[in-house]
């Protein structure tokens, strides 16, 4: 079955750095897009990032583009995020998310907070 597991979560400072990771399982992760949503306390779940099967195409949030980069490794069917200069504003839960065979699948989510 497919299995997403996020780590990498945490407290930190604003203008600091963390580095997500979504360990993938149960699918041919090379095969098909990915993407980070988070969901902050009272809102609604938003895209982050998306990268295709290949890494040949990237998208981001204009909230996060400039400070945010995802990345891939098929051979270890991982999946990052390396956020840079962090704001207040990032704190959320951020989850990894894949469509297979028209069904969604989600990671139980990473907490991140950025605060002083």
């Amino acid at each position: 079955q497919v299995q997403l597991v996020e780590s990498g979560g945490g407290l930190v400072q604003p203008g600091g750095s963390l580095r997500l990771s979504c360990a993938a399982s149960g699918f041919s992760f090379s095969m098909y897009t990915m993407s980070w949503y988070r969901q902050a306390s009272g809102k609604e779940r938003e895209l982050v990032a998306a990268i295709s099967s290949g890494s040949t195409i990237i998208n981001y949030a204009d909230s996060v583009k400039g400070r945010f980069t995802i990345s891939r490794d098929n051979a270890k069917n991982t999946m990052y995020l390396q956020m840079n200069s962090l704001k207040p504003e990032d704190t959320a839960v951020y989850y990894c998310k894949v469509i297979k065979m028209l069904q969604t699948y989600w990671g139980q989510g990473t907490q991140v907070t950025v605060s002083s």
